[in-house]
């Protein structure tokens, strides 16, 4: 298997990166709309309840996300600069501890994000504005922007374990494993 033809996992995971990233921008035009409406609603005096809250969750769903797609575009902090001067077996060995310890605070961090869903879905637990959202609906963009962070860095792994080139940037290859 070559960079040119990923395995059938990693076109899965990339396939779920780019839905994430869609549903990412989505959010971020969501958080504009309702912010320009909150804008609007307090001029005309209408007071819509609840729209502070709601930007919130959009921002919040915007950044979580993104995060596998930004990670397989190499957008996440990389010490570049120090890789650059390393031997290639350094860099290899620095390269594969990043790694792995990118995914182990993935993993932490989607699971977390997966109990904070299932606590506040069972406790019926509430936004304390106006709006009083059932705060499980928002947490679900967090738990599966997490879950696709971490299987982004397995993907990562196992290229990385074959040879392959993983991250791009602008569609430039950056990461080659030597």
């Amino acid at each position: 298997m070559t960079a040119d033809h990923p395995s059938g996992f990693s076109r899965v995971v990339r396939a779920s990166d780019s839905l994430l990233g869609a549903l990412s921008c989505v959010a971020m035009a969501g958080t504009f709309i309702v912010v320009v409406l909150g804008v609007v609603s307090r001029e005309m005096g209408w007071g819509l309840a609840g729209l502070d809250a709601y930007a919130g969750y959009l921002a919040a769903a915007t950044l979580f996300l993104a995060l596998p797609m930004t990670l397989r575009r190499g957008d996440h902090i990389r010490v570049g600069m120090l890789l650059d001067k390393l031997p290639p077996r350094g860099r290899n060995a620095l390269e594969y501890w990043g790694l792995w310890a990118g995914l182990g605070l993935a993993l932490f961090m989607a699971w977390n994000m997966l109990r904070l869903v299932w606590v506040s879905h069972g406790m019926h637990d509430v936004s304390p504005g106006s709006d009083a959202t059932p705060l499980w609906i928002p947490q679900i963009s967090l738990a599966l922007g997490s879950i696709g962070f971490a299987l982004s860095f397995v993907d990562a792994l196992i290229c990385r374990m074959r040879g392959q080139d993983y991250f791009i940037s602008n569609g430039n290859e950056i990461s080659r494993v030597e």
